[in-house]
């Protein structure tokens, strides 16, 4: 659901980009100084990797000939809590938007909003946390987690058609652009649903107090926190550099709706912010669309390997960079602070 920027105008590309860093700030500021979220720092990177790595995993959807991949946000949220969560997510988009330009740069604001503010801010504390609050199993997990990916993908994509019409730029109606957008991503959100109470349910007999509500449980017989990290770096590196040779070749839920819309499958960026914003892109791309940039080299499975290992370690690293400096920065901020007190 990446949206490109021939979606959207400089007026809904800044206004978005405006929400979304307030959004990311509001989420720093959220975050406090204690163990517990030193911990989750490793976690973030590990965590970015892993969904950098799903995203290139494309579903098939039966029948309509569309494909989907996992947005991520309520599955971080779950892990990180929603602030860390929207800060790791962020940080994908970003690699995800400069290396491989998967996404606009201007639209960048959109994407950040549609599929990290919305699931992580919105609706993890108002759909999952209320059926998890008393009482936490494996039933419970997977209802809250399907109920709550659909309600993000359905709100998400709403937000898309929106931003489009407003933007004006590509004429694409709002009542037929809805009426392919909306089912679609219903169809996706049940399949992400179901991979996300997987991962979750698995962490959750694994080393229930890295979910973000433990309860307050200890697991002392269970395996170290070290390991379950461990094992999502090495299901990254499986995941991208290995089974993303294997996603659908389909449209996803936007360009099938669009597709199905305009009868194109491609729109073209018009305007000289767009071409800048396509310049920037082109020059701080490393192998765009996950692939090798030369034509002779573009179709070879081993772009697509190297693409998952590459995003996936750039974003370990960003994501790990990001969660060390507000610490430290919020450390440094509470020591001057209890100095001049």
């Amino acid at each position: 659901m990446h949206m490109s920027d021939a979606l959207v105008s400089v007026a809904v590309g800044g206004s978005m980009t405006a929400v979304s860093t307030g959004a990311i700030g509001y989420s720093i500021r959220k975050l406090r100084i204690t163990d517990t979220e030193d911990k989750k720092i490793p976690m973030m990177g590990v965590m970015g990797a892993f969904i950098f790595a799903g995203q290139m995993i494309n579903f098939t959807i039966p029948v309509v000939g569309s494909s989907g991949h996992i947005g991520g946000g309520i599955l971080l949220a779950a892990l990180l809590g929603p602030y860390p969560a929207l800060i790791t997510l962020a940080s994908v988009l970003l690699v995800q938007c400069l290396f491989f330009a998967d996404g606009g740069l201007l639209a960048l604001g959109c994407n950040i909003f549609n599929m990290g503010v919305i699931p992580c801010l919105l609706v993890y504390p108002l759909i999952y946390k209320p059926i998890l609050k008393r009482k936490i199993s494996s039933r419970r997990i997977t209802t809250a987690s399907i109920l709550a990916v659909v309600a993000g993908l359905q709100l998400g994509a709403f937000a898309v058609v929106l931003e489009t019409v407003l933007s004006g730029i590509s004429e694409i109606p709002f009542r037929e652009f809805i009426l392919f957008m909306q089912p679609i991503h219903l169809a996706i959100g049940i399949v992400e649903g179901i991979i996300t109470s997987a991962v979750l349910i698995f962490v959750y007999h694994l080393r229930q107090d890295m979910l973000e509500l433990d309860f307050g449980v200890t697991s002392k017989d269970s395996i170290s926190r070290n390991k379950v990290i461990i094992i999502f770096l090495l299901a990254s590196l499986l995941i991208g550099g290995g089974l993303s040779l294997y996603a659908s070749t389909k449209p996803d839920g936007l360009e099938w709706s669009i597709e199905k819309v305009t009868e194109q499958t491609e729109l073209v960026s018009k305007g000289e912010i767009h071409a800048a914003t396509e310049k920037v892109q082109e020059a701080t791309s490393i192998m765009p669309d996950y692939s090798f940039s030369s034509e002779e080299m573009s179709d070879s499975p081993i772009g697509t390997s190297l693409s998952g290992i590459i995003g996936g370690l750039i974003t370990l690293i960003m994501a790990v960079s990001i969660g060390i400096v507000i610490m430290m920065y919020k450390r440094v901020r509470r020591s001057r602070t209890m100095t001049e007190g």
